[in-house]
């Protein structure tokens, strides 16, 4: 929405709307991201992650067509909420699956892709809306046509066609297969995803065993999935993954996303499409770094400098507009009602905390956020309770989104204390109960939050998977399964564990 609240087509042609009204606009689609996500374990689990991901392809290319043909505010909505409903299926299953497909050595780095590549659809799709607001005559001219946000509004299908393509060319989840006792298709997998293809790599062979136990011991405890979700020691990983994602749009940054315009508007900037677009731009190379770096550093490092971070900047930036600013004094316009006028040094102050609020979500939070709750759930129930947190990030998404234009419009500056407060208990709650996670395989989740070490104390250095691939490599295990069973059942032998 950033990209088009600024020009005269979107304003006249949907007839003006701000507060409430803006708000609803906006949140209808992070609304139907909610349906989205609470659908999307349903799908996964049934059909595979690879085929939701295509069906979330082809709904947002649907809902594409139907932002593209608005004909006003209603049609608008309905065309964001399937729009939502495809991201909401997509952001919960994209990070299983590549959770699923990555070694532990990477699975941060690969999972923190998925932000980098949001945050560069953000910047490129700010950039399409930011030059289409030059169609007819500019952004400020009365009479441009709706061109300005049709262009992009339909330009945004062709992503999605290529996601759907390119999905035919990936893999299924091979934990997933495991799941529906389809091994040999698994191993296949394992071996072309860890074993340049030789399925009796013993990091295949570690890794089929890890996967095989887990499930074993799963099946033995006979639990439904659903029952599973509220059993006491997993219940507290479900909320910690809801909260994790609660806190990543309580922290503030969706505000900036959405409507930095606002914020950049209020502080006096000249061209605030333009300054707007600088921080789209941090977003993205911000990312990189946590990209890099994730699997060194660790989870729980970047959630609380995140936090700590995000709160000192949102403070300063609002005690520089309750010291400095002052009403709105143009009454006709209904988006901001405080503003920084004659005080430059104060205004590049809140542009530059604004800067640095978004480099501090992109390097911590941003990445994190997608990245641990994907990897802390055994494989019965990782689809349902990571469908769960991501319909808890949609949910607060959603209220945020229709609450913050009145709010911006009603209490100003005291906004940023909210969210800095917010930042504040985010801190206190994952010092209390988010254990660092990096290293670990995905099986081995539940040594880690099971094992009565308070969050703040380090878990033992190692992995069990690389125990197993050091014995397999010197001999001392050999591990059998069903391709090699057919090939060769004289040279194997069940493992003894």
């Amino acid at each position: 929405m950033s990209g088009v609240l600024g020009t005269e087509a979107y304003q006249n042609y949907f007839g003006h709307p701000a507060s409430y009204r803006q708000g609803g606009i906006t949140c209808s689609m992070p609304a139907g991201s909610l349906v989205g996500a609470l659908a999307s374990s349903y799908i996964a689990d049934r059909l595979s992650r690879k085929t939701a991901i295509q069906i979330a392809s082809v709904i947002w290319i649907i809902g594409s067509i139907l932002q593209a043909a608005s004909n006003g505010v209603a049609l608008l909505c309905v065309g964001r909420v399937v729009a939502g409903f495809c991201v909401g299926i997509a952001s919960s299953i994209v990070p299983v699956y590549q959770a699923e497909i990555a070694p532990k050595e990477i699975r941060g780095r690969v999972v923190s892709l998925q932000q980098w590549a949001i945050t560069w659809g953000i910047l490129i799709q700010y950039f399409i809306q930011y030059g289409a607001s030059f169609v007819d005559g500019g952004a400020k001219n009365p009479n441009q046509g709706t061109a300005a946000f049709r262009i992009p509004w339909g330009i945004q299908m062709i992503p999605a066609f290529i996601l759907l393509v390119g999905m035919f060319f990936l893999p299924r989840s091979p934990r997933w297969l495991a799941s529906k006792d389809h091994w040999e298709e698994a191993i296949q997998v394992l071996g072309h995803l860890h074993g340049g293809g030789d399925i009796n790599h013993p990091k295949v062979l570690a890794e089929y065993q890890e996967i095989e136990e887990a499930l074993r011991f799963e099946r033995e405890e006979a639990v439904s999935s659903y029952r599973a979700l509220v059993e006491p020691r997993m219940l507290k990983r479900v909320v910690l993954g809801m909260s994790i994602q609660m806190w990543s749009q309580l922290c503030g940054m969706n505000i900036m996303m959405y409507y930095i315009v606002y914020i950049m508007k209020g502080a006096g900037i000249g061209n605030e499409l333009l300054t707007s677009s600088i921080q789209y731009i941090i977003n993205v190379a911000l990312t990189l770094p946590a990209i890099l770096f994730l699997d060194k550093w660790g989870r729980r490092p970047s959630m609380l400098l995140g936090s700590f971070g995000m709160m000192s900047f949102l403070l300063i930036s609002g005690g520089l507009q309750a010291g400095y600013g002052m009403p709105n004094p143009d009454k006709t316009d209904k988006s901001i009602s405080w503003v920084v006028r004659d005080h430059q040094s104060v205004s590049k102050g809140i542009v530059a905390c604004s800067y640095l609020f978004v480099a501090t979500f992109a390097t911590t939070w941003g990445p994190t956020s997608w990245t641990y709750p994907s990897e802390i759930f055994p494989s019965k129930i990782r689809a349902k309770a990571v469908s769960l947190a991501t319909a808890s990030n949609w949910t607060w998404n959603c209220a945020l989104a229709f609450a913050v234009p009145p709010l911006l419009w009603s209490i100003n500056w005291k906004m940023y204390m909210i969210f800095a407060a917010f930042n504040g208990a985010a801190f206190i709650h994952m010092f209390l109960t988010a254990p660092e996670t990096k290293g670990k395989t995905l099986e081995e989740m539940d040594d880690v939050f099971d094992s009565g070490r308070p969050a703040w104390e380090a878990a033992p250095k190692g992995s069990r998977l690389d125990e197993l691939q050091a014995d397999i490599e010197k001999g001392n295990l050999k591990i059998s399964h069903p391709l090699q069973q057919r090939s060769v059942p004289s040279e194997t032998v069940e493992p003894k564990i």
